[in-house]
């Protein structure tokens, strides 16, 4: 199970809206100053990800909560984004060169052929994303900020 902190932003009618950092690997990395993802890092959008789950639990604006989402959901859906759009340039390359025996036939091939392998897995993650086991769990919530008191003698 893969797990992630997130902040709650709203809880309203059994659905909590949630607020995760965004996380990169590039803050530990000693090689900072030389690497180009870190720079990409950098040119990126700093936002966090925002998103709804159902919590039957009522939770208050500012809580922490731990999130979990399946190793088999994670891995399916990066298969999905990464190989449709690959299977459908090198099939439809593949029917072009054979049809048009022409190079220039092959590349329109592959770049229709890829572009419809998104549009595939465009439509088949959105249908994917309705199903249960790809959907994010709530974990554990913390105790909320203003449960917590502590007292010191002076």
């Amino acid at each position: 199970m893969m797990r992630e902190w997130a902040t709650v932003v709203s809880w309203q009618n059994g659905v909590a809206t949630l607020h995760s950092e965004m996380k990169t690997s590039c803050s530990s990395c000693s090689a900072r100053k030389g690497c180009g993802s870190h720079m990409l890092n950098k040119l990126g959008p700093k936002n966090a990800h925002v998103m709804k789950v159902a919590s039957v639990t009522p939770l208050e604006a500012g809580q922490r909560i731990e999130l979990g989402i399946a190793e088999k959901s994670l891995l399916s859906s990066a298969l999905l984004v990464y190989m449709t759009p690959l299977v459908g340039l090198f099939i439809v390359a593949g029917l072009f060169q054979a049809l048009f025996h022409s190079d220039l036939a092959a590349a329109c091939g592959a770049l229709l052929g890829g572009m419809g392998g998104f549009i595939v897995a465009r439509g088949l993650s959105s249908w994917l994303g309705k199903s249960a086991t790809f959907q994010p769990v709530i974990l554990s919530v913390a105790l909320p900020a203003d449960a917590l008191r502590v007292e010191t003698d002076v």
